[in-house]
């Protein structure tokens, strides 16, 4: 995402209890977050109406009794968690690389995350199934997969030039950089508590940056950070109007072009066998994995429990960096991660006391998983 919420930040979106479920997804997904969506207001989201399921609604469904519901809740938090923590080791795993050109290393990984996802969606959805959801895409399908393919390649240059840590503490504002593009372009509705929290995103960022300006740190990891951020801030505007875009071919796609572009770009393709093993990694287990995990498990749990475990993500990537490879954050990186990291979290708190309203008078709100 950390989110995409790429959580990276991110392309996913997943209808939850009138909620839109966004992924911020930067080159490894960041941190998913809960963002309130007007265009399904009025209407009963299901909690299994996911982005890649094309699940049926709540009227359609037969009655689940509660000990099946309270485990696949069980099970829908395990396997978001694994999604998190699946994808807080793409900083590390980037690290261990030899290879010095970074298009290669975009090529590969996003070859073997092509190759991941697409046998993903076969086993899951049959050959007719998985064309059918790269069918129903779209061009707005198609703009959320440049966008993904945009950040992913973003990231890993971007690592090359700054800390991890910068990175993806900078992707924790996704969501609220989100809720400022959508109502700068569509006049969304954004309220006073999600005002002030978009204004400590941008001052957070700002102190992050600052040290581009004197000299510290590369312009240019910290300007591709800056970019990773609003392309996933676009992505989750577009998925917000468009429910139709589907998370999982959405992705592919993305690596495909982004595959498709590194390939004009690479010096050339050959690596070690230790490199390789760690591209392989890289592509179809940290992306790829993470993914399946993520579209599996958030089917079945409220968006905003969702929200609350992608931001493992955001917590662990800088300290497997620092316990594999030394690589300490800089004291401004983590004043302006904190920043956006409390921001997040306040956030995150304010949708949980939101959703636990009842929606009118005899209607409960959400239950907390058991």
């Amino acid at each position: 995402m950390m989110r995409l919420a790429w959580a990276p930040g991110s392309p996913a979106t997943v209808s939850c209890h009138n909620q839109r479920l966004h992924l911020d997804h930067a080159g490894i997904p960041a941190v998913f977050y809960a963002i309130p969506n007007r265009h399904v207001a009025g209407r009963a989201a299901s909690r299994r109406e996911i982005a890649d399921s094309g699940a049926m609604t709540d009227a359609a469904m037969p009655p689940v009794q509660p000990q099946v519901a309270r485990r696949e809740e069980r099970i829908g938090l395990l396997l978001v968690f694994l999604s998190a923590l699946v994808w807080s080791f793409g900083g590390a795993i980037a690290r261990f690389l030899e290879t010095p050109d970074s298009w290669t290393v975009v090529f590969w990984r996003s070859l073997w995350a092509a190759v991941f996802l697409i046998g993903f969606m076969m086993l899951r959805d049959g050959v007719r199934g998985t064309l059918k959801l790269f069918r129903d895409m779209g061009l707005p399908g198609v703009a959320v997969a440049a966008c993904f393919a945009i950040a992913s390649t973003s990231f890993i240059v971007a690592i090359a030039h700054t800390t991890v840590a910068n990175v993806v503490l900078m992707q924790a504002g996704v969501p609220l950089i989100a809720a400022l593009l959508a109502f700068l372009l569509f006049r969304e509705r954004v309220a006073p508590a999600t005002w002030a929290a978009i204004a400590a995103v941008i001052c957070g960022v700002a102190i992050m940056v600052s040290e581009s300006f004197d000299g510290s740190v590369s312009p240019i990891g910290d300007g591709l950070a800056v970019l990773i951020a609003f392309a996933f801030s676009i992505a989750t505007v577009i998925t917000r109007r468009y429910s139709h875009v589907r998370m999982t071919p959405a992705t592919c796609l993305g690596t495909i072009f982004a595959a498709s572009f590194a390939a004009t770009q690479a010096g050339g393709f050959a690596v070690s066998g230790y490199d390789m093993t760690w591209l392989f990694a890289f592509g179809a287990l940290n992306l790829g994995l993470g993914l399946a995990c993520f579209a599996t498990g958030a089917r079945l749990i409220p968006a905003a429990f969702t929200a609350l475990l992608g931001t493992f993500e955001t917590l662990l990537s800088p300290v497997w960096v620092w316990l594999f490879h030394g690589e300490i954050p800089s004291t401004r990186t983590l004043l302006g991660g904190a920043v956006i990291f409390t921001a997040l979290l306040v956030h995150i708190a304010l949708e949980f006391q939101r959703m636990s309203r009842p929606q009118r008078a005899g209607v409960t709100g959400l239950p907390s998983p058991n």
